[in-house]
């Protein structure tokens, strides 16, 4: 076939792809996912509950009007969630963000609230590692940075970093920490497994472990994440400095050519026992009272000598009870979850891992 003979081939080809690009559909004409079209109306996604342990199972839950999706494509727009263990067995919308006045809030210097709704701060100490969270098959430490000005007692401390045990594997996430604040430029650094993990810019954009288990997904272009294991956890993450006005308000006095970049965080646990450890663990034991004192302004929660840990992924505090070992009844658990899920042509990703996203 000579050149003249397949130049009309080429340029046909060359508009298809034209076509193709600006509908957003793709080479065989079909629309892009719902949660990919900014500024498109959709019906509300709804969701299977399949998990026979679960008290919603059996019943197809569906998203409210006021936010249908899951995974909506402006990162400004509430999200729906389903939870399949839930006492009413409704969907909730709930910021893509942490939300720093809800329960398994890590927030500021840093601020907590608990599982049992009860705020709280932990002051650590600056380059140090504390256990937030230690189960059988879960441990989740932080490491925290910090200042301590001339003529103060402790230190001003602020989250710098997760590190993640579950199973046999490991995950960090942190915060890099520049000297002038650009929330433009991204400073979230990651790892899976002793590896560095990188995860295109871009809202919506994931990273998925090769055992398919861990997700991380960009909830804005730059600077914010949710890291889901299903069944297990979901964590958002959001990096921000510590503002000149923040600094004023409350007397930091911080060096020049430090801004010192920190993450907001909220915890939602699906599978905690009652055993839980660790300074925010604790709050969602069912026996937990808490200690910090009511109505005044800053309630300290104490118990550094108990959760301290000697590195960002290690499980050697005093009270940490994380048993690689006993994960294995975890694993037990997500199969017969992704074998149930198989039966069902729906996509599953939307939940806490018990049920699986259909879109109408």
């Amino acid at each position: 076939m000579g050149i003249t003979q397949t130049a009309p081939l080429v340029l046909l080809l060359a508009l298809l792809l034209a076509v193709t690009s600006l509908s957003s559909a793709d080479l065989y004409g079909n629309p892009p996912p719902p949660f990919a079209v900014k500024g498109k109306t959709f019906p509300p996604e709804s969701t299977l509950c399949i998990d026979p342990s679960k008290s919603c199972f059996g019943q197809s839950i569906k998203c409210p009007d006021q936010c249908p999706m899951a995974r909506p494509a402006d990162p400004k727009a509430k999200a729906c969630f389903i939870d399949c263990n839930s006492p009413k067995c409704e969907a909730t919308c709930r910021s893509q963000k942490p939300d720093c006045e809800g329960n398994g809030a890590a927030c500021y210097d840093p601020r907590f609230v608990g599982g049992d709704g009860i705020m709280f701060y932990f002051h650590g100490r600056a380059g140090h590692y504390f256990t937030l969270v230690s189960d059988s098959t879960l441990q989740v430490n932080a490491r925290f940075i910090g200042h301590r000005p001339p003529g103060r007692t402790r230190d001003f401390t602020w989250i710098q970093a997760l590190g993640l045990m579950f199973d046999a594997h490991t995950f960090t996430v942190g915060a890099t920490n520049p000297a002038v604040w650009d929330g433009g430029v991204d400073r979230l650094e990651f790892s899976y497994d002793g590896a560095p993990v990188w995860i295109h810019e871009g809202h919506l954009s994931t990273w998925t472990s090769p055992d398919g288990k861990l997700e991380v997904e960009r909830t804005a272009r730059v600077n914010s994440v949710a890291v889901t294991l299903p069944g297990v956890f979901e964590i958002t993450v959001s990096v921000v400095p510590v503002t000149k006005e923040d600094d004023r308000i409350h007397s930091y006095r911080l060096p020049d050519g430090d801004c010192f970049a920190h993450m907001e965080v909220q915890f939602r646990f699906f599978e905690l026992s009652d055993k839980a450890e660790g300074v925010l663990g604790q709050t969602y034991r069912p026996d937990f009272r808490s200690p910090v004192k009511r109505g005044v302004p800053m309630p300290v929660m104490g118990g550094e000598d108990k959760y301290t840990t000697s590195s960002l992924l290690s499980s050697d505090c005093k009270y940490c009870i994380f048993s690689p070992v006993s994960s294995t009844a975890a694993e037990a658990l997500m199969r017969r979850s992704d074998d149930a899920a198989a039966a069902w042509d729906c996509t599953g990703r939307m939940s806490d891992g018990y049920g699986t996203l259909c879109r109408r």
